[in-house]
């Protein structure tokens, strides 16, 4: 199997609206995205797939990915719902397919077995996780036949995950920021935005630049015109001292941080 070429991606969550969702990932197919992420836990797995269907970009063109829910991790329903996806999605296999969380019914010694299974029988192209430590990472990826594709955690320049990028090297998988924009937090962030503007950019594009350029592959949500706006990170030319500048800030809090997160155990 080829590596996995990640790109800057669309994130779906909270894309509930069927019809919105469909038309913002088609928007964002046609704009130039070729990264879609999605997940059952959304409930939007088949608006994402009308919309990669309604848009006149190849399939094979495009990363799909998607995720498992935390109550569907044993051995029998990972099988079950990720063929249960594809329905969903009208795709006969999707790129990526992650451990969406490693809680609840998530067993490592028998839900990993059966996302290779998954693999040897081409419905996913690569295996993922999500949410993990490092000393889950490290179980997983001795555990799995299959190479650890990616691991997505939340990243942006207030929460930078150096453990895990480093991890991420070691192990020579990408790291996947979601929340990349801390939930709209790096918007107003004034060190982040004397940075924008003295280079004439949005926040937004600095904090997505910022990813890009440390090896993160964020995969921002988005609507309208910051579909297209978060894009313009992929070309734009922030200097290094700004760059250095976002590493040196002080760290803040998770914006994502459930009760059960395998990190509070």
């Amino acid at each position: 199997m080829p590596p996995l070429d990640l790109s800057i991606g669309l994130g779906t969550s909270g894309l509930d609206a069927p019809e919105t969702c469909t038309d913002t990932v088609a928007t964002a197919l046609e704009a130039g995205y070729r990264h879609v992420d999605t997940a059952q836990m959304y409930d939007n797995e088949a608006a994402v797939g009308a919309g990669i269907a309604e848009s006149d970009v190849d399939r094979e063109d495009v990363v799909v990915a998607t995720k498992i829910h935390p109550e569907n991790l044993a051995p029998d329903d990972v099988r079950e719902t990720a063929r249960a996806s594809l329905g969903r999605l009208g795709l006969d296999r999707v790129d990526l397919l992650y451990i969406h969380w490693p809680i609840r019914t998530y067993d490592p010694e028998a839900t990993l077995p059966a996302f290779d299974d998954l693999r040897d029988a081409g419905v996913t192209d690569h295996v993922g996780v999500s949410n993990f430590t490092p000393d889950l990472l490290r179980e997983a990826d001795e555990i799995l036949d299959a190479p650890i594709a990616a691991h997505q955690v939340e990243c942006h320049p207030r929460f930078q995950q150096p453990e895990l990028r480093a991890l991420a090297d070691e192990l020579d998988h990408r790291l996947v920021g979601y929340s990349p924009l801390g939930r709209g937090e790096i918007l107003d962030d004034p060190e982040i935005a004397e940075i924008a503007e003295r280079n004439d950019f949005s926040a937004a594009v600095v904090a997505l630049a910022w990813a890009l350029d440390r090896g993160v592959v964020p995969i921002p949500k988005a609507r309208g015109d910051h579909v297209r706006e978060n894009l313009r990170a992929v070309d734009v030319d922030v200097p290094d001292s700004d760059l250095d500048a976002i590493d040196a800030l002080d760290p803040g809090e998770r914006q994502i941080d459930p009760d059960d997160a395998a990190w509070n155990r």
